[in-house]
């Protein structure tokens, strides 16, 4: 028996979760066919690759996560290597926390960002248990001092505190965008809700980003949360892009076929479906300099509609293949 055809109000709902709209998806067919005339692979006419915030500011939507650099993972000198590596692949956002390795992370990020600061889109992160008083500002100092910094680019809060708590979270973050110790804050690992009781607060709408876990076999954002950001132009970092240390998807076939196709690794295949709308930052971990190059091949890759059609199959979302 066939399926029923999606109605528009339908399509035009699974197009807005990819970040596509009628006119998007026509240009793009049309782009593919245009490089199918003059011979030239997909791979070769890479969209524009910066992700705005909110306030102006435009970031690479490819940037470097650090959790467990610095902390014995790899030989120091080469972890050094892969960080510097992808920086100069384009590479230069880079996300930290003040409670990686208890601030080895930190530490290990000021050897390698020392001499090229201002090249760098540095983010780090304040846990819920510091927010009272002046945690916040307590916790921003101790995250400058470990990073050689005067400022940090973005500061978010780690994990979600009472709803409650908000109003100080963002003013204690507002004193120090006052301050000129971060230059915008934003949230991690917040669900819609949260995000609403965040935006009802004072000056809650500067929040300049939520970081979340968003991969290929892990869509669960697709449901709500991503939608509920790009109704409020709220970019989404998604950290564990490839699906994170215990369910990682570079090791899928199809992701093998694909990249084979575009000539590049599976890793770049996953990273650029991640990035593939324009207002999402991903931000894979990588301790390999080799690894940090096959993962930069992502911002020179445009997926084509059959590639979504094939990995929508392989990797159906909330909604189901379509």
């Amino acid at each position: 028996m066939r399926k029923p055809l999606l109605t528009r109000r339908q399509f035009s709902a699974r197009c807005a979760v990819f970040g596509l709209s009628f006119p998007a998806l026509n240009a793009m067919l049309a782009a593919q066919a245009t490089a199918q005339i003059i011979g030239t692979g997909a791979a070769s006419m890479p969209a524009g690759r910066t992700v705005k915030l909110p306030d102006g500011t435009t970031v690479t939507p490819l940037g470097q996560g650090c959790w467990h650099l610095g902390q014995g993972g790899h030989p120091l000198a080469v972890e050094e290597e892969a960080l510097r590596t992808g920086i100069s692949l384009g590479m230069t956002l880079i996300d930290t926390s003040g409670n990686y390795g208890s601030g080895r992370s930190e530490q290990f990020i000021r050897h390698v960002i020392a001499g090229e600061r201002e090249r760098i889109f540095l983010v780090s992160k304040v846990e819920g248990n510091e927010v009272s008083g002046d945690g916040i500002a307590r916790a921003c100092a101790a995250s400058l001092a470990r990073l050689g910094s005067k400022y940090l680019d973005l500061y978010l809060l780690h994990w979600p505190v009472a709803s409650a708590q908000f109003s100080g979270v963002v003013a204690a973050f507002e004193q120090l965008r006052a301050a000129g110790k971060i230059r915008a804050w934003g949230v991690s690992n917040f669900n819609v809700g949260q995000m609403e009781d965040l935006f009802r607060v004072p000056d809650g709408q500067r929040c300049a980003t939520n970081q979340v876990p968003y991969s290929l076999n892990n869509r669960r954002i697709e449901r709500d949360l991503l939608p509920w950001c790009k109704q409020h132009n709220l970019p989404v970092m998604a950290y564990s892009p490839l699906g994170g240390d215990n369910d990682l998807v570079i090791r899928d076939r199809t992701l093998a076929q694909l990249g084979a196709t575009h000539g590049c690794s599976a890793a770049a295949i996953a990273l650029a479906w991640v990035i593939r709308s324009g207002s999402v930052i991903a931000i894979p971990e990588s301790g390999s300099p080799a690894h940090v190059k096959e993962n930069a091949l992502a911002l020179s890759i445009t997926l084509t509609p059959r590639d979504f059609q094939t990995l929508e199959a392989a990797f159906p979302g909330p909604f189901g293949a379509t």
